[in-house]
């Protein structure tokens, strides 16, 4: 299974970083044939630093702070599924977008989490340079982690700017991920209920 562990190159980076990613996309821009310094392009290289260091934000996210506890005793057992989370990411082979929605259920333990806490788990991982496979994968071991569920399930649909606009150039592909885990993977008729849930 794949880390849901966090790293933090961002947060832990030196004060000098800051000026790093300017310099390298000024120098970036010179490669590709263009003038850094016509008035279109002058502001762009500290756009594109503070561009990349949202979109890569979630290197620096602490799982046990972004939920602050808002874990809560209940006697809910039947499943909760959060549908059409909107989902932004970079992948990491052309650090260009892929984008769609991520849907996520559980099987609560006599614990539920937070529901705005769901989405806010998909972006720390989303936020980083992905594969859709693996964000997938690190999404549902972060709540089943989190929560401690009697099961997990988690799909991503998604549309990958890197196939649309270069390669196959296949505009209305779209990749769809799974990731079961506990009764979703074991039992059929729970993974059944999820899938009919988020149709």
């Amino acid at each position: 299974m794949a880390s849901t562990r966090t790293r933090t190159p961002t947060a832990n980076a030196p004060p000098a970083a800051a000026a790093i990613l300017p310099a390298l996309a000024r120098d970036m821009l010179a490669a590709l044939g263009e003038d850094p310094e016509r008035e279109g392009l002058r502001s762009t290289p500290r756009r594109v630093s503070e561009s990349l260091r949202f979109l890569t934000s979630g290197y620096g996210v602490d799982l046990q702070k972004l939920v602050n506890g808002a874990i809560f005793d209940g006697p809910a057992d039947e499943m909760v599924v959060v549908r059409d989370i909107e989902l932004y990411s970079l992948c990491e082979h052309h650090l260009l977008p892929f984008f769609g929605k991520c849907h996520v259920g559980y099987l609560p333990r006599g614990r539920i989490l937070g529901l705005s806490k769901v989405p806010r788990i998909v972006d720390a991982f989303a936020h980083r340079l992905q594969v859709q496979e693996r964000l997938t994968m690190q999404i549902a071991e972060a709540i089943m982690e989190t929560v401690k569920p009697l099961g997990v399930g988690v799909v991503i649909e998604a549309n990958h700017l890197c196939m649309m606009m270069r390669g196959v150039q296949k505009q209305n592909s779209r990749a769809v991920t799974s990731c079961m885990l506990g009764g979703f993977k074991k039992d059929e008729r729970t993974r059944g209920e999820f899938l009919s849930f988020i149709r």
